[in-house]
């Protein structure tokens, strides 16, 4: 039996577009034992998935070099058999030199890499989407190239979205960490304005949204608006997103949860662009961008907390009739 252990301690949206090398491996190696890494916090995003055997996580908040050396020590007592760490930030990567695994396997833009058993080339900006990045890290047993990313709500979390699934019903997300990644609130007020002539539209995201999100609710106007930020976890929030007419979401984390349960989706992409390959995985999915051939578009990979040239054309200059 092959144990392996699958690193990714990023953000939200990273944990869920490295499951397909979960079920990959599990497709390739139905035995195995796969165990996952990732930060404090993000650990619900991989409830109950059967193909996991073990999901540990990394704490930094109670002591960063601690919580490593700890995590090490267990690591090096399964005695595993391949690690993989989709992560490329020197944490993992001293983690992953030292876990004691026979194989130990990642990206070269790790500082750590040159420990590494092998080396794989990490490229961004050439339309390569981020799960074929992290297929390639297995490619050599056998793996697809692509793979839709999945999450697993119970029937407990299906239960809570169903009593707001009263159809016809839209979903929007219209917070984001980075300001630049975020659709003006004026145009998210004009979006909600429409839909909510047609049926329930549904305002979500974590408790730092409340506010955001009760201000578009009450500019909206409409008894049809309501804001369910903070009230969702992130299951319960990829069952209500998995029945809806449409979701609409930003370059962040919801738009990964309509990928991995294959909702219908609508991502509008302002300071970045899908060719860093983060656009959507649903079968039903559309992205919206300027048409303005901007200069200063894409300013960075993540976005940032204002527009550096401070006009924010990316996301001014999108032209929401062509939102459907």
């Amino acid at each position: 039996m092959k144990r392996f252990l699958i690193i990714q301690t990023a953000f939200i949206g990273d944990v869920i577009l490295a499951t397909p090398v979960i079920s990959e491996l599990k497709r390739i190696y139905p035995d195995s034992e796969i165990d996952v890494l990732v930060r404090k916090g993000n650990e619900s995003l991989l409830a109950n998935n059967s193909k996991i055997h073990q999901v540990f996580t990394l704490n930094k908040k109670d002591g960063k070099y601690k919580a490593m050396r700890m995590l090490i020590k267990q690591f090096r007592a399964i005695n595993y058999d391949e690690v993989i760490n989709l992560h490329r930030f020197a944490s993992t990567g001293f983690i992953t030199a030292l876990s004691g695994a026979k194989s130990r396997v990642g990206f070269d833009k790790n500082p750590f890499s040159r420990l590494y058993s092998l080396r794989v080339k990490h490229e961004i900006g050439n339309g390569k989407h981020e799960v074929e990045r992290n297929l390639s890290c297995i490619a050599r047993h056998g793996s697809k190239t692509l793979v839709r990313p999945e999450i697993f709500p119970s029937e407990a979390d299906t239960a809570v979205a169903a009593t707001y699934q009263q159809s016809p019903y839209f979903c929007l997300s219209p917070a984001s960490v980075w300001f630049t990644k975020q659709l003006p609130e004026r145009k998210w007020i004009e979006l909600a304005k429409r839909l909510a002539k047609k049926g329930q539209v549904y305002l979500t995201g974590g408790p730092g949204d409340f506010d955001l999100c009760e201000r578009l609710k009450n500019e909206t106007g409409s008894e049809n608006c309501h804001n369910l930020a903070g009230k969702f976890s992130f299951l319960q929030s990829a069952a209500l997103f998995s029945k809806a007419e449409m979701n609409y979401v930003n370059d962040s984390g919801p738009l990964h949860f309509c990928s991995a349960v294959n909702a219908p989706v609508t991502a509008f992409f302002c300071s970045t662009i899908p060719g860093f390959g983060f656009g959507p995985l649903s079968e039903n999915a559309a992205i919206i961008e300027t048409s303005e051939p901007l200069t200063c578009k894409p300013c960075g990979l993540h976005g940032y907390k204002s527009c550096p040239k401070k006009h924010f054309l990316c996301g001014e200059s999108i032209k929401m009739d062509l939102v459907k």
